[in-house]
């Protein structure tokens, strides 16, 4: 007997039982629509398109466009979502596969939210898959039994917000209408049934933007609209929760009914969340169940309905850009949105950023994230009522008062002020970040050495040399445009020790530190008392009245100082100017009123333009200059500009096949003289999750600006889109991204 017919010996009735294989059932399709067009989650760009499935008999109920799936795409399982489902498909029948299940029972995306992401892929440049996997958070399938019930009343044609008090949204809107300029229009848009666009500088006064905010979208929610609301930190969302609770408005919270299910007015919903939390809130809003979504850049992505308020709360600040392909920025996804939607798009922040002083210009070029908007500004006698007394203590200044310590970090002038201030409350020191960065300065005026041809800023790169930073010129005859002086020394910018060396100045008297880098972190929250708060920007603590009347009351410091204004000079970013304005307005806003003797003091050299913008709250003359210097420099927004960066060689196939180099876009006119089209390209460092064995292909890595007139942006997109297909679909090796409308364009 071979081997092949040995059997294991086994004792009577113990031996195992023959298993027959079981003939697979038999699959019918279904007779309606049977072939869905799903968007698998596949991030690679030249698999963007969606891909065709049968779908069963059994699942033909369920598996409706928006729902999530489970098929089988080379071997694997993935999740996908059905964007559609048609009757025929271009791909034989032999060749298609069957849905494997139906993963979600409810529509996690409504058929406008699909053209809204259709849209933004396109804007930017990247793929539906891109967008739904930033979008659509991860499914929790015990959060999908907890809301079933709650989910079967929708909030759509409910009057939920008859507990409003017209009273005090009358209220509301006559402290708005006595402090801007547009007061009407606001509240027209508001009411109104066609798409509107508005940039709105806040007013000063601490939470003042909250309340107002709150106010907008009541007023939006009384009108039967949805409002979403991107905030650039989670203390903002707080302060916002803080003022909607004000008006009557009910967070999303456990209901108190047997069933479980949660109830409310309005949600919080960002990517730090809780999965379940975060599952929780964007099904709230895909179901109806809340008319309101507040949250950090993720809430860009709420599945609202219909002609909604979609509102942006400092648009030039960092966080708002994704740091995910395609890299799209909150501002523009926003007022897509509410472009598409038939909504009111609003851009609430204390500096105006540039882009939306462009689009209150009348030469305005239309994009698919860009148009016109119109401008709601602070009225003179507001700001002057309700600002601080704001005094800008540089060395002329000092000079004039005849101050003896002209030179010190703290004049004497300032501790004079400080001083008296900390006899009736608080009061707060503003420090830079704790980090350190190099940069090159003239020697004898101190200006930012910039570079002579593409005005961007100096610093020494690996080989010593001095180069530009945006298009790595060296700096070959060097000599400050503002003294002719021709040496450059280096300034490291940091403020590491700057609470031991303040305490020093203002002895017994109880000192508060609020900065992320210190051991007990940020502070939320300061009593009204005599103390000082030495706070890095964002990290500034709130003041608790002392006698509070209501949840919107807030507290007031009798004095705020901004310290170390010389930092803003060197900072590298095209956007530096803008930055620093928003923070110094963000802190002298937590300050008391001049009519309650208020005082804010901005110490140390800085731009006079950001200095004046600041001292007269009007944040719209910085935003023209800044305008002004960026069309003779051919900056966006005057053109479109994308961050192409990678290994060099596929760096520069990719510029050489949009036309970049020796193409239609080899330069760009300006002012009527012709430009560059691309700045570059830079070194740039490996990044900081390589691997070891990926060092070696990240040796020469390089990025590059490519410039192209505002009209070609949507073609920019299309191009930088196909040739990262094209480089991935080849596997050609090297790393290959892009970026439209970068933040930064170091």
């Amino acid at each position: 007997m071979s081997t092949n017919d040995a059997q294991q010996l086994a004792f009577d009735g113990m031996a195992p039982r023959k298993r027959h294989k079981r003939a697979p059932a038999e699959k019918i399709v279904a007779a309606e629509d049977p072939i869905a067009q799903v968007v698998l989650d596949v991030q690679a760009t030249h698999l963007g398109q969606t891909f065709d499935y049968l779908v069963e008999e059994r699942w033909s109920q369920a598996a409706r466009p928006g729902v999530m799936v489970r098929v089988r795409f080379g071997g694997r399982l993935l999740n996908g979502v059905i964007w559609k489902r048609t009757a025929a498909s271009a791909t034989p029948r032999s060749a298609l596969r069957f849905l494997e299940r139906v993963i979600s029972p409810h529509v996690l995306v409504s058929e406008s939210m699909r053209d809204d992401i259709t849209r933004i892929a396109d804007a930017y440049g990247g793929t539906r898959a891109n967008i739904l996997r930033l979008a659509v958070p991860p499914r929790v399938a015990r959060i999908d039994g907890e809301q079933q019930l709650a989910a079967r009343s929708l909030w759509v044609g409910r009057l939920r917000f008859s507990h409003v008090s017209d009273e005090l949204m009358q209220r509301c809107f006559d402290t708005i209408q006595a402090s801007y300029d547009g007061a009407a229009m606001l509240r027209s848009s508001l009411e109104g049934s066609s798409f509107a666009a508005l940039v709105m500088d806040a007013r000063p006064g601490a939470r003042a933007w909250a309340r107002d905010a709150a106010w907008m979208i009541a007023a939006a929610m009384r009108q039967n609209r949805a409002a979403v609301v991107v905030l650039p930190g989670i203390r903002q969302c707080e302060d916002l929760a803080v003022a909607l609770e004000g008006l009557g408005l009910s967070r999303f919270a456990p209901g108190g009914a047997e069933h479980g299910g949660y109830s409310g007015d309005f949600v919080v919903l960002a990517a730090g969340l809780p999965p379940a939390e975060r599952y929780r809130a964007y099904l709230a809003a895909a179901t109806g169940q809340v008319g309101c979504v507040i949250g950090l850049r993720a809430a860009m992505y709420a599945p609202v309905e219909g002609p909604a308020l979609f509102m942006i709360v400092d648009d030039a600040a960092y966080q708002q850009a994704d740091g995910m392909m395609p890299y799209a920025q909150a501002r523009g996804v926003m007022r897509l949105r509410a472009e598409s939607h038939g909504g009111v798009f609003v851009a609430l922040s204390y500096a105006r950023s540039p882009l939306s002083q462009w689009e209150c210009e009348d030469h305005t070029a239309v994009t698919a994230v860009s148009g016109p908007s119109a401008s709601v500004t602070p009225l003179p006698a507001a700001r002057r009522d309700q600002m601080p007394w704001v005094r800008w203590l540089n060395r002329e200044e000092l000079a004039r008062l005849a101050d003896p310590s002209i030179g010190a970090r703290v004049p004497h002038t300032a501790v004079t002020v400080l001083s008296k201030a900390l006899q009736t409350g608080p009061v707060l020191l503003s420090i830079p970040s704790d980090g350190m960065q190099e940069a090159l300065s003239c020697v004898k005026c101190h200006a930012q050495a910039r570079c002579a041809k593409c005005t961007g800023p100096l610093g020494r790169m690996g080989d010593g040399v001095p180069r530009c930073r945006w298009c790595a010129a060296a700096a070959v005859d060097w000599h400050c445009p503002h003294c002719g002086c021709e040496r450059m020394r280096v300034i490291r910018v940091g403020a590491t020790g700057t609470a031991r060396e303040l305490g020093g100045l203002f002895r017994g008297v109880s000192v508060v530190i609020s900065s992320p880098s210190q051991p007990r972190g940020v502070v939320e929250y300061v009593d009204d008392a005599p103390r000082i708060v030495i706070a890095t920007p964002g990290a500034e603590p709130r003041v608790l009245p002392a006698s509070r009347q209501s949840e919107q009351d807030a507290g007031e410091y009798r004095a705020v100082a901004v310290l170390d204004a010389w930092n803003s000079l060197y900072a590298p970013g095209v956007d530096a100017r803008v930055d620093a304005l928003t923070a110094w307005m963000r802190v002298m806003a937590l300050c008391a009123p001049r009519t309650r003797g208020g005082q804010g003091l901005l110490i140390g050299e800085c731009d006079p333009a950001v200095a004046h913008a600041l001292m007269m709250w009007d944040s719209a003359s910085l935003a023209r200059n800044e305008l002004l210097e960026r069309g003779q420099a051919g900056m966006p927004p005057v053109c479109a500009v994308a961050c192409v960066w990678g290994r060099r060689d596929a760096v520069m196939a990719a510029l050489d096949d949009i036309g970049v180099l020796r193409g239609d876009w080899a330069s760009l006119d300006v002012a009527g003289e012709p430009i560059p089209g691309m700045l570059g390209p830079v070194p740039i460092a490996a990044p900081v999750t390589v691997s070891e064995r990926e060092l070696e292909s990240t040796q020469d890595r390089v990025k590059a600006l490519v410039r192209v007139p505002v009209g070609m942006r949507a073609q920019l997109a299309v191009r930088l889109r196909s040739a990262v297909a094209r480089h991935m679909a080849s596997r050609t090796p090297g790393e290959l991204r892009f970026q439209i409308d970068p933040k930064d364009l170091i």
